[in-house]
C-alpha cells in the first residue's frame, strides 16, 4: 500500500485483458510524481514502458490530490478489476482495497473493466473524495478514448484502401477487439462485432455471414466469393498498374501504383500476398523478392538483390529471371532501374512489428508476431532480419511485456521452447490462473530434455 498519501504517486497495472495507453502516465502525474510508467496501446495484453512525453492533466489532478490526501489523510491506490492493489513491477497480490468511494476505470477498446481507483483513510471520507475519485476514473477514460481515436485514425488511412477495393460490397473494417472502424455500407461504423481471428466467419449487422481476413493490425470482413474481380485474376493481372479501377484515375507520372498490397510472410510456409482485395500464393523466392523490396522502397539494383538472395554466388541473371516471373504473376508491381515495388500503399507484417517495437507497443507488436519471417528461407539478407526482428520481440516480451504479452509469445514456435520466457510467465500470473498449469508442464518438459 502508499504509505505517504501527500507524496506518493499513484500506480499503474497491468490490466488482464489488454493495454491501456498512457493510463499509468495519467494517474501517476496526477497525485505529482512526475515520472510514471506507461501501458502499450493495442488490443492485446502488454508491457509497461517509461514515459516520454510529459502528462497535459498534472496540474490539475495534483492540487486535487494533494489537496485531499493531505487535509483527510486519505491515500489513493489504483487496483486491478478484481480490487488487488498492484505495485509497480510485482505480480498480484492478495491485498485488497474495499473503499466505498471505488470508481471503475473502463478500457473504451474492449469494453471490460481494467482497474479501480479506491480512497481510503483512517477517519470519516473527506466530502470531496467521491467526487475527486470519479474525476480521477474518468480523466482516465477521456485519455484512453483520446488516444484510441488516434490509433483508429492512423489505422483507418493505412487500410482504407482495403476496404474501398471490394467495388462497393458489403465489407468491414474491424480492429482486433471487433470495433468497428469503416464499413460499407457507412451505417455500421461505431459498432462492436464478435472478436474476429483468421478464417472466422462473422455475421454482419445485415445478418449475411463474412470472412474475416486479417491485414496486419486490423480485419476485413467480406462476404465470401464476392463477384468482382478477385474471381478473375486473369483478367487483373492483364491490366497495366491502376488501369481500370473504378474511381483510380491516371496512373501518376512517377508509376506509382495505389493499388494496397499487403505481405504476410511472418511464420509460415505458405507465404502469401494480398494485392488490391485478391490473394495471391507465393513461392517462397518470390517471398524473399518481395520482403527484400518493402525493405528497400529505394530500390535494389540485380547485383545489390541477387547478393541480398543468394550472396556471393549469386548471379544477376538469375534474378532477372526471378523479377520476369514475378511481373507475370503480379503485373505492374514491380518496376527496374533499380528493382522496385510501384505500390504506395505497402503493408508487410514483419515490417509493422518492427515499427510497433519501435513504438513500444509491445502487445500489438506480439499479436501480429505469429512466428519467424519466412523460417524456410536461406538468403542472407532474410536470414539477418529474421535473427534481428526475432531477437528484438523476445528482448521487448522478457523486458517489458506482461502475463498477455508473454503468454502469445509463449505460444510461438520461438516461444514454445524458451524457459527463460516460460519462467518469467510464471512469476508474473497470478495464482489461481488456468494458464499456469500449461506454463509448468511445458517447463518440466523443457527441463527433463535438458538433463537427458
Amino acid at each position: 500500500m502508499v504509505q505517504d498519501p501527500a507524496s506518493s504517486a499513484l500506480h499503474a497495472l497491468r490490466p488482464p485483458g489488454g493495454p491501456v495507453p498512457g493510463l499509468g502516465d495519467l494517474l501517476e502525474a496526477a497525485s505529482g510524481s512526475g515520472c510514471g510508467t506507461s501501458l502499450g496501446s493495442g488490443a492485446g495484453p502488454g508491457g509497461v514502458r517509461p514515459v516520454q512525453q510529459p502528462d497535459p492533466y498534472p496540474p490539475v489532478l495534483r492540487g486535487l490530490l494533494r489537496e485531499i490526501a493531505g487535509d483527510a489523510a486519505h491515500l489513493m491506490v489504483l487496483t486491478d478489476a478484481a480490487g488487488r492493489v498492484l505495485p509497480p513491477g510485482r505480480p498480484p497480490g492478495p491485498r485488497r482495497a474495499g473503499g466505498a468511494s471505488g470508481v471503475p476505470i473502463t478500457d473504451p477498446d474492449t469494453g471490460r473493466v481494467i482497474g479501480r481507483v479506491e480512497a481510503g483513510g483512517a477517519g470519516a471520507p473527506h466530502p470531496a473524495v467521491a467526487a475527486l475519485v470519479s474525476a480521477t476514473a474518468r480523466l482516465a477514460e477521456a485519455r484512453l478514448e483520446l488516444a484510441m481515436r488516434r490509433r483508429d485514425d492512423r489505422l483507418r488511412e493505412r487500410f482504407l484502401p482495403h476496404l474501398r477495393a471490394l467495388r462497393g460490397e458489403p465489407g468491414v473494417l474491424v480492429t482486433a477487439t471487433g470495433r468497428v472502424l469503416a464499413a460499407e455500407p457507412a451505417g455500421w461504423t461505431g459498432r462492436r462485432l464478435p472478436v474476429p481471428f483468421p478464417g472466422a466467419q462473422i455475421e454482419l449487422p445485415d445478418g449475411r455471414p463474412a470472412l474475416a481476413e486479417p491485414l496486419g493490425e486490423v480485419f476485413l470482413l467480406r462476404l465470401p466469393g464476392v463477384p468482382d474481380d478477385r474471381a478473375n485474376p486473369a483478367g487483373r493481372t492483364a491490366r497495366t498498374c491502376g488501369a481500370g479501377r473504378r474511381g483510380a484515375g491516371p496512373v501518376p507520372p512517377s508509376g506509382a501504383d495505389r493499388r494496397p498490397l499487403t505481405l504476410s510472410l511472418l511464420g509460415t510456409d505458405q507465404p502469401s500476398a494480398r494485392l488490391d482485395g485478391r490473394q495471391v500464393p507465393l513461392t517462397l523466392r518470390h517471398a524473399e523478392i518481395l520482403a527484400l523490396l518493402a525493405l528497400h522502397p529505394q530500390g535494389l539494383n540485380a547485383d545489390r538483390l541477387s547478393w541480398h538472395l543468394y550472396g556471393e554466388d549469386g548471379s544477376p541473371v538469375t534474378v532477372r529471371a526471378e523479377i520476369h516471373r514475378l511481373r507475370g504473376q503480379l503485373a505492374g508491381l514491380v518496376q527496374a532501374k533499380p528493382y522496385r515495388l510501384a505500390c504506395t500503399l505497402v503493408d508487410a507484417d514483419f515490417l509493422t512489428v518492427r515499427r510497433l517495437l519501435d513504438e513500444g507497443d509491445v502487445s500489438s507488436a506480439v499479436r501480429l508476431y505469429r512466428g519467424e519471417l519466412l523460417p524456410r528461407s536461406d538468403a542472407p539478407a532474410i536470414r539477418a532480419e529474421r535473427d534481428e526482428l526475432a531477437v528484438g520481440v523476445r528482448g521487448h516480451v522478457l523486458d517489458l511485456g506482461g502475463p498477455g504479452s508473454l503468454w502469445a509469445y509463449a505460444q510461438t514456435d520461438p516461444g514454445r521452447s524458451d524457459l527463460e520466457v516460460l519462467e518469467r510467465l510464471r512469476s508474473v500470473l497470478p495464482a489461481g490462473d488456468p494458464r499456469l498449469a500449461a506454463v509448468a508442464s511445458r517447463s518440466a518438459r523443457l527441463l527433463e530434455a535438458d538433463g537427458a
